[in-house]
């Protein structure tokens, strides 16, 4: 069975960029008719926060994104710890002493030779008395996976053919002096253990996914199927990874970003699909293929989320917006026709307040100098609230009979002066709604 994961780490709100990631795992799970697991790496006892991992379950609750089963890294402290000794037990998993300070002299002095800066492994030749002597001294040992030198090999399902060397790559640390376990050690127990078969993430984790395939095996399993995403750039092709905070799913919500438009842009960008509003994620994953996705990296423009946010919104039946319009106090004999008549000119729903504060308050009349005598003239042969569908074409016949005015020079003027907007609904559908006239004095 497909079993994929997103396996965010709740030290903040997730991203756009996150999002993508998320999205894809769970297209293909949904598509295979398999299962999507959602995985919180919490092992970071500092920075991970139960109010973080709150708001990343309300996030994908609100895109509809909803998971077969939920994991804590945190729970499994215990499967980590025996895994750990067996790779210990295996001489693949090995105790090294060196310092940040240390390290970094290190590799300078292997970049002035002209040779990468590959970790030495100077901690396989430690013997047992010069461990005590460096704890002695008040090191704290940490611990490196050995990589077998040889090249990693895989079909990625974005990139294609991937190949990495080994002896080019540093043998990575997978539990630190004071205990934690890494991301590289905990999520390869993690997809071995829950039988992930595919795996997809961004492009920036390629050197990862080489050394989890070695860890993996280590392990005794099989490793996934890989693809890694482009990352996203600016509209301009700028670096987008110093703006992902005001990118964050909660802000784009809050901002009033209709999820369809979020979910139905996420899923064909950088694709070669047409960006198309889709309004279930059923018909997203049925058109969902990794293989027409680039490796190039690809522009995110949070402005393209509103013309299809306008489209989501006016596009909903009455039934998905009525608590909000009951909340407006909009009467309910009005309800459904307020929202026919307004739907058709918002692009978020809260917009729906401005509209019903024009019907029900009176819109501040916009009247032009040279209007001014005319509107005087037009407003004493409208008669006060309420009005009917017809109001609107009897109201206009009298004020043309009486002042001679047609078309645009009779219509606009007494629009602006009725909704104090130059554009808007029909205004024979406006006037049934209004209220309050405030262009009467």
């Amino acid at each position: 069975m497909t079993t994929t994961r997103f396996a965010p780490s709740p030290t903040g709100h997730i991203h756009v960029g996150n999002l993508r990631t998320a999205l894809m795992n769970y297209l293909i799970a949904r598509k295979a008719g398999g299962t999507f697991i959602l995985r919180l790496d919490d092992t970071d006892r500092e920075r991970s926060k139960q109010e973080y991992a709150d708001g990343i379950q309300r996030d994908l609750e609100w895109l509809g994104l909803t998971w077969d089963r939920i994991e804590r890294q945190s729970d499994r402290l215990d499967r980590y710890g025996e895994m750990a000794q067996e790779l210990r037990a295996s001489g693949r998993l090995y105790e090294v002493f060196e310092t940040p300070t240390e390290l970094d002299l290190k590799r300078k002095k292997q970049l002035n030779m002209g040779r990468p800066p590959v970790y030495d492994r100077a901690g396989l030749k430690l013997s047992a008395e010069d461990k005590d002597r460096l704890r002695a001294e008040g090191r704290a040992g940490y611990w490196r996976f050995l990589l077998d030198q040889e090249r990693i090999e895989w079909t990625d399902g974005i990139l294609g053919g991937i190949s990495i060397d080994a002896a080019s790559v540093s043998d990575p640390v997978l539990i630190r002096a004071d205990g934690q376990v890494l991301y590289t050690f905990a999520s390869s127990v993690d997809d071995a253990d829950m039988g992930v078969t595919h795996i997809v993430r961004g492009a920036d984790h390629v050197t990862n996914t080489a050394t989890q395939i070695q860890i993996i095996r280590a392990l005794g399993s099989e490793p996934p199927a890989f693809a890694h995403h482009s990352l996203l750039t600016g509209a301009q092709g700028e670096e987008l990874s110093k703006r992902l905070g005001t990118l964050s799913i909660k802000d784009l919500r809050e901002n009033g970003v209709a999820p369809e438009a979020l979910l139905s842009l996420m899923a064909r960008l950088g694709s070669s699909q047409p960006v198309e509003l889709k309004t279930s994620l059923d018909e997203l994953a049925e058109g969902f293929e990794l293989s027409q996705f680039g490796a190039s990296p690809t522009k995110f423009d949070a402005e393209d989320l509103w013309p299809l946010t306008r489209e989501a919104n006016q596009a909903l039946p009455f039934d998905r917006v009525r608590a909000r319009i009951d909340a407006l106090g909009v009467p309910a004999d009005l309800a459904e026709r307020f929202w026919r008549v307004a739907s058709q000119n918002i692009t978020r729903l809260d917009d729906l307040a401005g509209w019903w504060d024009i019907f029900s308050q009176g819109a501040e009349p916009q009247i032009d100098p040279e209007d001014a005598d005319f509107i005087a003239q037009a407003m004493t042969l409208l008669p006060p609230p309420p009005y009917s569908d017809a109001t609107w074409g009897e109201f206009t016949n009298a004020v043309k009979q009486a002042t001679g005015r047609k078309g645009k020079g009779l219509f606009m003027p007494l629009r602006k002066a009725l909704t104090g907007q130059a554009h808007g609904p029909d205004m024979s559908d406006v006037m049934p709604l209004l209220q309050v006239v405030r262009a009467r004095g």
